[in-house]
Parts: structure tokens; sequence; C-alpha cells
């Protein structure tokens, strides 16, 4: 893939639809990453610069309003 084709962070705490969304974003020429939780989502945001998250708002333990919070 081409340095510039826009990368997308996948977090969902359900399985089938974390890959749903990741299979129909990565057919369109996205880069996607996945994290099903919270926790996970916040190391790879630390890691990896994406141009758009998709995030679930009820996660277990650290849900999708804490990471929009820490996030921001």
């Amino acid at each position: 893939m081409a340095a510039d084709t826009p990368c997308v962070l996948v977090v969902e705490d359900e399985t089938t639809q974390r890959e749903m969304l990741a299979y129909n974003l990565e057919a369109e020429g996205f880069m996607v990453s996945r994290a099903e939780n919270g926790e996970e989502a916040l190391l790879i945001v630390d890691e990896v610069s994406h141009d758009v998250i998709l995030l679930d708002w009820m996660l277990p333990n650290v849900s999708g309003i804490e990471v929009c919070h820490s996030l921001k």
C-alpha cells in the first residue's frame, strides 16, 4: 500500500462487527488496525497515527467515551 493510504482504527468488542467493518474498509483501499477494547485502542494509538477512528462507545473496562477523552 502507498504511504498516503488512509489509516482507520476500528475499535469494537464484537468480533463479527469489527471484522465486517475492517473487511469493507480494506476492500475500499483503507489500511485498517483493529482493537477489541479501549485499553488496546489506546496502546495502538500510541504506536501508529490514524486518520480516522471508528469507536464503539460501550466497550468493556475502558469505555469508548473514556478513550475519546484520553485522545482529546
